[in-house]
Order: structure tokens, then C-alpha cells, then sequence
């Protein structure tokens, strides 16, 4: 058993939980973390789809309640429809801008000046939407069930952003929300549930892609990661419904405007093969 590759694993299992549900984007830091590591190779890329899916787990563990009722609704409760339906039209234009521009975008935009300056901008963005929302007052939409097909759809549009390296899936969806009318805590929560379908669905096509890579050997580094991250996200997760309670987004910019800053830093002095 090779000790030093579960630990890789354990680590890079504890970012991706840590950073896909906050507006910081976990490819980013899976990136700098993986080459830091010596784990930015195709196998280390299947990696990451397995890790993932720990991550999807830890959202669908936290809201199996709600999740269960939506179900068990579709038929005759239009509650259950309407949040079902608000789902499937956000996560549309991700869907279909993706397969229609995803090679483009990774074979263009996966450098590290693009990741910096998102992280940047995202970051300058993030100050600008919380300062816009405390000078609107009272939000719009206080809660996901309130949410119209129209608002549904402006916040697909929001999370089909995240196509653009280091913008952040979770960052696009909830500053968003926020600038759209929705609560703090209305824009986390459907990020969350938007994020089910998303990664679910991302997740297999890459497995699908990447399948010849496939191997028994690596089940042991496949399971602690995926244990680290259901773990960490979940964790993550709680912890981010309980911040938002009483705080607002703006250490999460300043951490942006950092880390894009540091991804310059390490690409200038040849630290971090960010183009990989």
C-alpha cells in the first residue's frame, strides 16, 4: 500500500470539499494544490471527478429531507413541481453552452492569466453585489419557494459563468442570486440544490470520457478521497448555512483577490504548471 498516495488523497479529498460549495472554485485550488503534489496527470484529473462525487453526496445527505419530499411530490404536490421545474430550467443553459463551447473553453481559456483574473475580478465583484444589497434594503426573494421560472433562469445563466476557469459555479450562482433579489441564504440553498444535477451529470460524462483509465488498483486512494471529501463538504456545508446567518461574502473577496494574485505569483516563478 502505498501510504504517501492516500495521503495525497486525503488531502486533495479535504480541498475539494472544502472549496466546491464556496464562491472560490475548487478547480482552482484542486490545480494548485495537485501540481504542489505532483498529482496534476490524467489519473489525478479521473482523481478529481471520484472526490467530486463525495462532495455531491455530503449536499444530498444534508437536504435528503427535502429532496425525499420533491420526489415523492412530482406527481400531485405543485410545490414539489415548481422547485423540480426551477432546477431543470437553471441547470439548461450550463448544460448547453458547455457542449457547445466546452472544447473551446478548454483549449483557450484553462491558463493562468484567465484563472488569475477571474479569481480577481470575481473577487472586486463579490464587494460590489454586497454593498449593492445592503443599499437595496430588503431582498426580493427571501426563500428557494419563491422563486419564479424567470428568476430560475437568470440564475442558470449566472452558473453557466462558471465555465470560465476559476470564476467559481457556486460563486456565479450565489452573488447571482444576490443581485437578482434573492436573500443571501435563498441564493446558498438553491446553489446547493442547483449543484446536485450539475455535478451528478458532470461527473458521469467525465467518468464516461475518462474511463480507460480505470483501475482496481487505485480503489484504495479512490475511497479516503471520497470519504475526505463527503466528510469535509459536509462539514463545509453546515458551516456556510451558519455564516451566512450573521455575515456576508466580503472575506470570501478579499481571499479571491489573494489567491488570484498568488496563482500569478506561482506561474511568473515557474512554482506551478497552471496551463497543465
Amino acid at each position: 500500500m502505498d501510504y504517501f498516495q492516500l495521503l495525497q488523497a486525503l488531502i486533495l479529498g479535504v480541498v475539494e470539499g472544502l472549496t466546491e460549495f464556496l464562491p472560490v472554485s475548487s478547480t482552482g485550488h484542486l490545480i494548485l494544490v495537485g501540481a504542489l503534489l505532483d498529482f496534476n496527470d490524467a489519473r489525478g484529473k479521473l482523481f478529481e471527478i471520484v472526490i467530486q462525487s463525495g462532495a455531491i453526496l455530503a449536499v444530498c445527505w444534508e437536504y435528503r429531507a427535502r429532496i425525499s419530499a420533491v420526489v415523492g411530490g412530482l406527481l400531485d404536490d405543485r410545490k414539489s413541481q415548481n422547485f423540480a421545474r426551477n432546477i431543470a430550467i437553471a441547470f439548461t443553459p450550463l448544460a448547453a453552452l458547455g457542449l457547445l463551447f466546452g472544447k473551446f473553453i478548454k483549449a483557450n481559456l484553462f491558463s493562468p492569466m484567465v484563472v488569475a483574473t477571474t479569481f480577481i475580478l470575481g473577487g472586486f465583484i463579490i464587494l460590489w453585489a454586497e454593498r449593492r444589497a445592503k443599499a437595496a434594503g430588503a431582498p426580493r426573494i427571501v426563500e428557494v419557494d419563491d422563486l419564479q421560472p424567470l428568476d430560475a433562469l437568470k440564475l442558470g445563466l449566472a452558473q453557466a459563468l462558471a465555465l470560465i476557469p476559476g470564476t467559481s459555479r457556486s460563486g456565479a450562482t450565489i452573488i447571482g442570486g444576490m443581485l437578482f433579489g434573492l436573500s443571501r441564504k435563498a441564493a446558498t440553498e438553491f446553489s446547493f440544490f442547483l449543484a446536485i444535477p450539475t455535478l451528478i451529470i458532470a461527473s458521469l460524462y467525465q467518468l464516461y470520457k475518462e474511463r480507460d483509465l480505470l483501475a482496481m488498483d487505485d480503489i484504495g486512494m479512490w475511497l479516503v478521497g471520497f470519504i475526505a471529501a463527503f466528510a469535509s463538504a459536509f462539514v463545509c456545508v453546515r458551516w456556510l448555512l451558519r455564516y451566512i446567518s450573521t455575515h456576508d461574502f466580503t472575506w470570501f473577496a478579499w481571499y479571491r483577490i489573494a489567491f488570484g494574485l498568488l496563482i500569478l505569483a506561482t506561474w511568473q516563478l515557474n512554482l506551478v504548471s497552471w496551463a497543465a
